[in-house]
């Protein structure tokens, strides 16, 4: 491949690549490499798939001819599947929003780009969409019923079997008559890129560029700007999302009369059959691949899926479909795949009311407090007046009652649904806090015997504080 490529590259510079750098695949069979000398770069690029490199040669060709940015062809020896094209660099919109973005924000930067994005998708869809020779299209020539099916059914079998989500086969498959039906009703006379995602557009110069449509047939506007704004680890807010739409709808209207109200109507369902598309992609290459960055954008799916579930109603009578978007929902094992397991830290406290309740440092609110003061009182007996609830003698007279076992029964039952709820969720943090008069005998003793419980049961972090008795050491002090 090296001396083809090499061939290519001397054609097309009139001088030998001094240097070979295999990059990273983007799963499917196709390879890259960037060829380099003399000054000159290009992207070398084997296909296994002859039918699939003349859809993207031939596209590319006819994209450029419109005035759209999209890599040159250099050249190509269409006997080994080898092409030549121009390098656009290494920084995806993907990488750029990764590197810029704050926990909780979305950047202006990235705004910004993702509108230049949709103001230039029309120009494909509809502009270069009129004149594209259709015929050379692969595997479909169009978004169609089979097309369609293919794509529901592929979420079907590599998802939801995979995951182990339960579904009824024949009211589903009826579910996925209807539904297709439906989404064809939006018509099939655009160009559909087909994988319209954040890392298929690249950044060169503050501007985008396009690759990886190959895959693109004739087919509707809405599933285009539906993979971009639901594109999954891109998590883009709902808020940017609504503006973005709005801007991508103000561009296509400017080049052709659109109907924004039909083209609304259909938009929640071309979102759904992406989602599903995408997950299915997840499925296979991650559950069943084992490819954990596949896995990692599931848990971003699940929440585009239960936004859409929340704020959306479809015109149309799924409930088979519906019902196992929802069992989808309140997985939690799908919030978390494919993320890096977090440590749950239980926080166990005992503290006098005398005091106050004892304040959530975490912020995060969740967990329990127990008021223990209908509890018998050791402190009541002088022979345990100036003990605690860790000495023996106050740990007996409290075990051996009936009202005090059966209160940490309950409280214990309690803690144990919560810890074990929230380390599926990959929660962090928990707060059990157990009160009394004093703080020192019937909290301490309740905290004591939970604490315990957690570290050999659920083998989760436990910070174990005595509130009351260490503002009385420190008093002392």
């Amino acid at each position: 491949m090296h001396d083809a490529l090499d061939q290519l590259f001397r054609g097309r510079f009139g001088e030998p690549a001094q240097s070979f750098t295999l990059l990273k695949g983007d799963g499917s069979g196709r390879k890259y490499w960037r060829l380099a000398g003399g000054g000159h770069a290009a992207i070398g690029v084997y296909g296994p798939d002859a039918l699939e490199n003349r859809a993207f040669l031939e596209f590319s060709r006819h994209f450029r001819r419109a005035g759209l940015p999209v890599p040159e062809i250099y050249a190509e020896n269409s006997a080994p599947g080898l092409y030549l094209q121009e390098d656009l660099g290494d920084l995806t919109l993907f990488a750029f929003l990764a590197e810029t973005r704050a926990p909780g924000e979305f950047p202006l930067a990235a705004i910004a780009l993702y509108e230049k994005v949709v103001a230039i998708l029309p120009r494909f869809q509809i502009e270069a969409g009129r004149s594209l020779n259709y015929d050379v299209c692969y595997p479909r020539a169009s978004f169609d019923q089979r097309s369609i099916l293919w794509d529901l059914n592929y979420f079907k079998y590599y998802f939801l079997r995979l995951a182990g989500i339960p579904f009824h086969e024949q009211e589903l498959e009826d579910d996925f008559q209807r539904f297709t039906s439906f989404l064809l009703e939006a018509g099939q006379d655009f160009f559909l890129y087909r994988d319209f995602q954040s890392r298929n557009i690249m950044l060169r110069g503050g501007d985008p560029w396009f690759i990886d449509y190959q895959g693109g047939r004739r087919g509707p506007l809405q599933y285009d700007i539906a993979s971009l704004l639901f594109d999954a680890k891109a998590d883009i807010p709902a808020p940017v999302r609504d503006r973005l739409l709005g801007a991508y709808l103000e561009a296509a209207t400017a080049i052709a009369p659109i109907s924004r109200e039909r083209f609304l109507h259909y938009y929640p369902g071309y979102v759904l059959v992406r989602i599903m598309q995408a997950l299915g992609a997840y499925g296979l290459r991650g559950f069943y691949e084992r490819k954990t960055h596949f896995l990692q954008s599931i848990p971003y799916a699940i929440q585009n899926l239960e936004h859409l579930l929340a704020t959306t109603e479809l015109p149309i009578r799924i409930p088979a479909l519906l019902a196992v978007f929802r069992t989808m929902v309140a997985t939690p094992r799908l919030r978390q795949i494919g993320q890096p397991e977090t440590q749950l830290t239980v926080r166990v406290q005992s503290f006098s009311y005398k005091g106050g309740l004892p304040p959530d440092d975490s912020g995060h609110g969740g967990g329990f407090v127990f008021d223990c003061r209908a509890l018998p009182n050791p402190g009541r007996h002088e022979q345990y007046t100036a003990l605690t609830g860790k000495d023996r003698a106050v740990i007996d007279f409290l075990k051996e009652d009936a009202a005090v076992r059966e209160f940490l029964r309950h409280a214990v039952a309690l803690v144990d649904q919560i810890v074990a709820n929230y380390r599926a969720r990959n929660f962090t943090d928990i707060q059990v806090a157990f009160g009394c008069t004093g703080g020192r005998h019937r909290s301490v003793y309740c905290a004591e015997q939970v604490a315990d419980h957690l570290r050999l049961h659920h083998g989760v972090h436990v910070k174990l504080t005595h509130l009351a008795l260490e503002s009385a050491l420190v008093a002392a002090q």
